[in-house]
């Protein structure tokens, strides 16, 4: 296989690809009853694996192979949609498609499959998305790279595979690399799973090599659904999406029963009734059928807009006869960091509710309420499940809604108890409760990093000092080190992978779940301007780390807001003391540039006069602060790291 082959068109997949139409329409033909698919024929699994070890350019060897995409409009990470994931490189969502493959070692007799292949995204901020897609499988392909060996997320998707009871098929991608080192890969990865090193499949995504025995694997090891064909219809809600022209167009993967066009169906949460207007899979386009049955991952299409009637994780099923039980359903994302958004312009409240509510259906994970800031007016309080997740949601709102949004200031979620016994949920600084408190619990996550051996020493000064505790360490191999820490969420959820990276110049990687909480000894550091809090630059941090903070935000408002007329305290307090602050000088008017020579009484006279005039304006002004304010001083993070 020469390696020059461009990605585009890989020789291999080229020799051999089967002939696409022929393939296909023996895999997609419905059975003569009508049907569906027969389950037998069908494999449903996903590939996982940590960010950037090669899971789209897999996929997009996986379409050419099968031919069912023209090409003509091939092109690289075919199945990342949307244009904030190619130019990042990630992937954001789950795609799944339906591929067609005649069995080779599998089945000498040439016999075709129906392969329903999802891709999953591999950051840990959307690990909810991998959760969904499991839920749909049957197996799954873990994917490690060849040059990087297994990372933190890699040991993450695992373990959700394996609560899934998947079937797991370990490959080692980018084989082609110059830096690749499969063998001493195999070896861990077999190591992991329990398995023989020659059980890993090489593969390159890139050139194709080793592509058509891995789908021969799939075929071979990958159990096929199982389901009642006669029972009453049960269809999970796995992922949805809104069409501007169609409505709301729901992907589901049909359990038991047969769903067929025309029919009525119920969505069992919320009671609702439609009638189907189109049923159909992702090929990788949409293809309508006329009946999907047990096994079977397709779209349903009903015409309704309403975005509250799909909800991720419902049963589908028939109005006329209905099933029993709803399927169990997905479990809700715990929303690990939360932030404000607030529209520029007000009047574009609204505007950002629908937009809310329609970028909700096509990410689970996304929860909101309404709020409202002195400072910002009338928004929404998110919640995410971190960074990244922040970040991704507030790009695609302005992109995809036409909107300008100011966020505040990522925060986590505290527990605050009183000394009259009282609690407290606080979930953005301004609802901390005055009075005496007892006590107040953060919550802590217990994190798993993974790096080369040399950097041990790096990574423990690092989580030290974001006051983690270790829990265990083990070797992996003679060059690779795992380290367990517990370490509260609000230490990491701003600048802590940044400072990892640059710690280990890249080679670390980093996974989190939530465990519960602690108490810890935490304060409110209020911002006040001219003597008045202002609610958006409040913060709740560590008492050790109060002082910085204040010094900074302090600091970074003097530089920000412009000079008035009067002279302006910039202040940070922890209740009623003082901790830090900077002045904003006045502007002052040059009163003395008329007089040259004369008696120096006349200056002192128009000086005294200028100086009553500063005192009555600062006892009835007020400090206007610019947008452009808020917004640098709210999107920096944490002023404190910086």
């Amino acid at each position: 296989m020469p390696s020059t082959t461009p990605p585009g068109s890989p020789a291999s997949a080229s020799a051999a690809r089967p002939e696409p139409s022929a393939t296909a329409a023996a895999a997609s033909a419905p059975r003569p009853d009508g049907g569906g698919t027969p389950p037998e024929i069908i494999r449903n699994f996903c590939v996982i694996a940590h960010i950037d070890h090669g899971k789209s350019t897999l996929a997009d060897r996986m379409l050419q192979l099968t031919g069912i995409v023209d090409e003509r409009l091939m092109r690289a990470q075919y199945l990342d949609r949307m244009e904030i994931e190619r130019e990042r490189g990630i992937t954001i969502k789950s795609q799944a498609v339906r591929l067609p493959w005649t069995g080779r070692a599998a089945d000498t007799s040439g016999r075709s499959y129906v392969l329903n292949l999802i891709d999953t995204p591999g950051h840990v901020d959307f690990t909810y998305e991998v959760s969904r897609s499991l839920a749909a499988c049957e197996g799954a392909v873990l994917l490690v790279d060849a040059a990087q060996g297994i990372e933190a997320q890699t040991l993450a998707n695992l373990y959700l595979a394996l609560e899934n009871d998947l079937t797991i098929i370990p490959v080692l991608n980018k084989i082609d690399l110059p830096a690749a080192q499969p063998d001493k890969y195999a070896a861990e990865l077999a190591h992991l799973i329990g398995c023989a090193p020659s059980d890993c499949l090489r593969v390159s995504g890139k050139t194709g090599a080793g592509v058509p025995e891995l789908l021969d694997e799939i075929v071979r090891k990958v159990p096929h659904p199982v389901g009642d064909a006669d029972a009453p219809v049960r269809a999970m809600i796995f992922d949805s999406m809104y069409d501007t022209y169609r409505g709301v167009v729901t992907y589901v993967r049909v359990i038991d029963g047969r769903l067929s066009a025309r029919e009525r169906i119920r969505m069992l949460s919320t009671r609702a009734v439609h009638e189907l207007l189109e049923i159909g899979v992702i090929s990788p386009e949409m293809a309508p059928v006329q009946a999907l049955g047990v096994g079977e991952v397709g779209y349903l299409i009903t015409g309704v807009k309403d975005v509250r009637q799909s909800k991720v994780g419902d049963t589908v099923t028939l109005a006329g006869r209905p099933a029993a039980h709803a399927l169990a359903g997905y479990r809700e994302p715990r929303p690990m960091v939360f932030s404000g958004l607030y529209p520029m312009d007000g009047s574009d409240y609204p505007d950002l509710r629908e937009a809310l509510d329609r970028l909700k259906l096509n990410d689970a994970a996304l929860g909101y309420e309404p709020e409202t800031s002195v400072a910002l007016g009338f928004g929404f309080r998110c919640g995410f499940l971190g960074l990244l997740h922040l970040e991704i949601v507030r790009e695609r709102l302005e992109r995809e809604f036409g909107l300008e949004l100011i966020s505040t200031s990522p925060n986590v979620v505290y527990s605050v108890t009183m000394e009259d016994g009282t609690e407290h949920i606080v979930t953005n600084p301004s609802e901390f409760p005055t009075g005496k408190v007892a006590s107040v619990r953060e919550p802590v996550v217990r994190a798993t990093l993974l790096a080369p051996s040399e950097y041990v020493g790096a990574i423990m000064d690092l989580c030290q000092n974001r006051r983690g505790t270790l829990l265990g360490m083990d070797y992996l191999s003679a060059d690779r080190v795992e380290l367990r820490y517990t370490l509260p969420l609000a230490e990491i959820v701003l600048d802590f992978f940044d400072a990892l990276k640059s710690r280990t110049r890249g080679y670390a990687s980093l996974d989190y779940e939530p465990t519960g909480e602690q108490v810890a000894d935490l304060v409110k550091v209020d911002i006040l301007l001219h003597g008045d809090p202002v609610d958006a630059f409040s913060a709740i941090v560590h008492k050790d780390k109060a002082y910085a903070y204040g010094v900074a935000m302090a600091t970074r408002l003097r530089e920000l807001i412009p000079r008035q007329q009067f002279e302006v305290p910039i202040q940070a307090a922890i209740g009623s003391r003082i901790i830090a602050r900077e002045t904003i000088r006045a502007i002052r008017k040059d009163v003395l540039a008329k007089c040259y020579g004369g008696d120096i009484t006349r200056k002192r006279k128009l000086l005294e006069k200028q100086k009553e005039g500063k005192k009555r304006m600062k006892m009835v002004g007020r400090v206007e602060v610019p947008q452009e304010a808020f917004i640098a001083a709210l999107s920096t993070g944490d002023p404190a790291t910086k």
